[in-house]
């Protein structure tokens, strides 16, 4: 198994998020590439020291993007949604 700070990058922090998190007791978070649901949901129970329900994963695809006459793309990126047990609850989200 993969170390858990290398499948969870980083919480994502947005206004959809944010409303998921009050509601359904769901939490963003981009990780990695390669990272299938399993391990998500080990890597965030051993991080926050709870308990997870479900896992649901978005691949990103990057735009293509273009600078004067050349054209480039943004990185491809992992989003998952995990949802909570009842009772469940990130400090790391309390307070934003």
């Amino acid at each position: 198994m993969k170390n858990p700070y290398q499948i969870v990058k980083r919480p994502l922090l947005t206004e959809k998020s944010d409303r998921l998190r009050e509601t359904d007791n769901q939490y963003c978070f981009e990780v990695a590439v390669g990272a299938n649901k399993l391990e998500v949901k080990a890597a965030i129970e051993s991080l926050f020291e709870v308990k997870v329900s479900s896992v649901r994963i978005q691949n990103r695809i990057g735009k293509a993007k273009r600078m004067g006459r050349f054209t480039g793309k943004r990185a491809d990126w992992k989003k998952a949604i995990v949802t909570l047990k009842e009772g469940e609850v990130i400090e790391l989200f309390e307070g934003v």
